[in-house]
């Protein structure tokens, strides 16, 4: 039992079960009339915290995407372009293959559905009272390109220096990943619900939200169905001794809409398929499909 209080997805799922607990209560309590100013100053307080974990989190994003992608290049050795090629190609395809997908199950599904595109009676949240911006010390396109060119260059010339300082980098951004961002990552979530919750996006568009949260999921399933039994296939491996361990990232991707924050998941759950996928290959694809594989 300490054990599946501990573990991420119980987390996540309590993050979202109380997010959305919490809103619903401040939205019908300020309905009611009832304790305004503690709704008022709760909001507040919502607010400006997940303002802040969205910071942290963002800031995170850079730091882990060159210290799992440049020292994972360089462990590639001569093979290093080849597999970046190789990973370029296999991410346009699938990006354009899943587009056109998309495309063609909307154009088939969406002009049968009822959806309205303004819901009336929807409450907005307060600005953040307090903000606290932490930028990031680079965007995440430029770190991928810094960590590729990093990697890249280190494995050309052979620098054995250069090599050790970024195996010791990725041991820092693991911890960082470890003791930070998963962590932080319920908390961010939980009030992510919590103010869809307040401002009636999850209760006056239920319907709609529902249909439209079954449509994507049913798309996600078959196209990585697709995905993973090609992969199986060429590999000899059973692709479910992956997808076994991907529930977390699943839970964080949906509740955060953002690959960027679902990154230290989707590492940590890649780390737990060992040995079905390679350690070298998680550190050198996971940072890299999550900004390059739309």
């Amino acid at each position: 039992m300490k054990k599946l209080f501990k573990s991420l997805p119980f987390r996540l799922l309590v993050g979202v079960i109380l997010g959305i607990v919490i809103g619903l209560a401040l939205s019908s309590a300020e309905t009611a009339g009832v304790a305004a100013g503690l709704v008022s100053g709760a909001l507040n307080v919502i607010v400006s915290v997940k303002y802040i974990l969205g910071q942290l989190i963002t800031f995170c994003v850079p730091l882990i995407v060159i210290g799992f992608i440049a020292p994972s290049i360089t462990k590639l050795g001569n093979n290093a372009s080849r597999m970046l090629g190789v990973a370029i190609i296999i991410a346009y395809v699938s990006s354009i293959g899943a587009a056109l997908f998309s495309m063609s199950a909307g154009y088939a599904i969406i002009p049968n559905l009822s959806i309205v595109s303004e819901v009336e009676g929807l409450k907005a949240l307060p600005a953040a009272v307090f903000q606290l911006d932490i930028p990031q010390i680079m965007p995440v396109m430029s770190a991928l390109v810094f960590s590729v060119l990093l990697g890249l260059a280190a494995t050309w010339t052979k620098a054995k220096t250069i090599t050790a300082v970024l195996d010791e980098f990725q041991k820092i951004v693991l911890e960082v990943v470890t003791k930070v961002v998963i962590p932080v990552l319920p908390w961010f979530i939980a009030l992510t619900f919590c103010g869809l919750a307040y401002e009636g996006t999850i209760t006056k568009q239920l319907p709609v939200f529902i249909t439209v949260v079954l449509i994507v999921m049913v798309g996600h399933f078959i196209w990585m169905a697709l995905l993973y039994g090609i992969g199986g296939a060429y590999s000899g491996k059973n692709p479910f001794d992956v997808i076994k361990n991907y529930g977390p990232a699943y839970i964080t991707a949906v509740g955060t809409m953002s690959s960027a924050a679902t990154l230290a998941v989707a590492l940590r759950c890649a780390k737990k398929s060992e040995p079905t996928l390679r350690s070298d290959m998680v550190d050198f694809g996971i940072p890299l499909f999550a900004n390059i594989h739309l």
